[in-house]
């Protein structure tokens, strides 16, 4: 089982002049103790206008300050917005590979395509095409990434001539890529595209157990056909996280987080909004003791809670629990005091052994790799002679001569 921390950099109001500020740079301490004591990854989404909610807009500067400031995490676009409106794919390339390179090979690029009306509205993207969109643009973004140089593409998202697309990840062939999962239909997506799963969702381990199930089943059958250069089979589910050796104390303060983060997903999609006077916090308030049921997360408690809900996960399939636990208004002192507590009570216990299993799972798995990577169909390459020549103009050349 490996572990991770989560971030959506989430504000409610109302806020101070400082709020963004603050919340920026304890976030960066938060990363920074998950580093020191031994959590695997750092992940960050990409959201856009979704006031509140997440303030995440330009990932990859926070996650290349992540990794400017730690030494071993691994830092994770949880995920990037693929689409071409939101971001063009060379662009995308251009930066999972420079972090790549800034973290010493330390990136996962985790695929998305959002799904509010504030965001797709906003960019001008057709809702029953997104999916179709990201993954057009994914693949090609993956064949930025590796080929040299990139031959050009003609599609239905964009348009992009032959270009060396630079720089190229330390990772070869590139990061390990994920999918934004929310539901079965995903993971087998995910799956069937040789993805890491990201389950943004929150399951039990009976639930958890199925997904597993069907997830490996199809990567290991003839469906699995790789949307970039390798096959990265891994699911990844995300947690509330709040832990106390006082049970109702590690309750009090983590349950509302989480809760928020329950309702505001739900209502940036359900319900309308207003640009600039968001009031999510303020309507979950509202709601909270009247209509909203009690929410429970096994990641809120006490270390030897948490611990047992780890073990349930690792037994029926899941490689990686992912912490939520900057939500809401959560305090950055009881995050860091969950983090130590986990660090010292819960990390330690699954540890040993941890590498050797990994290993054998690689072992099992690479026959069924191989075979998934002999079935994909590769953009083909350009000899040297059949590279376009990129003309000079010829109005800067007359300019020059004079």
């Amino acid at each position: 089982m490996r572990f991770g921390v989560f971030y959506e950099l989430q504000l409610p109001r109302p806020w101070e002049e400082d709020s963004e500020l603050r919340l920026i740079q304890e976030a960066i301490e938060q990363v920074q103790l998950a580093d020191r004591i031994g959590i695997d990854h750092a992940w960050a989404v990409e959201h856009h206008f979704l006031e509140e909610y997440s303030h995440c807009s330009a990932s990859e500067v926070f996650l290349a300050a992540l990794a400017a400031k730690t030494e071993r995490i691994r830092v994770g676009f949880g995920i990037r917005q693929v689409i071409p409106n939101y971001n063009h794919p060379s662009r995308t390339a251009e930066a999972v590979s420079m972090l790549d390179l800034i973290s010493n090979g330390r990136v996962d690029f985790g695929i998305g395509e959002g799904a509010t009306r504030l965001e797709l509205h906003g960019y001008g993207i057709p809702a029953k095409r997104k999916q179709a969109l990201a993954f057009e643009a994914a693949e090609q973004i993956a064949n930025m990434m590796v080929m040299d140089p990139y031959p050009g593409y003609e599609g239905e998202g964009f348009s992009f001539p032959c270009r060396n697309v630079l720089p190229k990840p330390v990772q070869k062939p590139h990061p390990p890529m994920w999918l934004a999962c929310t539901n079965r239909r995903t993971i087998e997506t995910a799956a069937r595209h040789g993805l890491g799963a990201l389950a943004f969702t929150f399951v039990d381990p009976e639930e958890a157990k199925t997904w597993a199930d069907t997830y490996y089943s199809i990567i290991k059958s003839d469906e699995c056909v790789p949307l970039g250069h390798a096959v990265n089979a891994n699911i990844a589910v995300v947690a509330g996280f709040s832990l106390h050796n006082d049970p109702e104390e590690g309750h009090r303060r983590g349950a509302d987080g989480f809760a928020f983060f329950r309702y505001a997903i739900n209502a940036l999609v359900a319900n309308d909004a207003k640009p600039g006077r968001s009031t999510l916090w303020q309507e979950y308030e509202a709601l909270r003791d009247r209509d909203l049921p009690t929410i429970g997360s096994p990641g809120i408690g006490t270390p030897a809670d948490f611990s047992r809900f780890i073990h349930e996960f690792e037994d029926v399939g899941v490689d990686q629990i992912i912490f939520l636990q900057q939500s809401g208004r959560n305090r950055h002192d009881h995050i860091c005091e969950s983090l130590e507590l986990f660090g010292s009570d819960v990390l330690p216990e699954f540890i040993p052994g941890r590498d050797e299993r990994e290993a054998k799972k690689a072992a099992e798995l690479a026959p069924y790799f191989e075979r998934a990577l002999a079935r994909k169909e590769r953009l083909p390459g350009l000899d040297d002679d059949e590279i376009p020549i990129v003309k000079a103009s010829r109005e800067r050349e007359a300019f020059y001569r004079k």
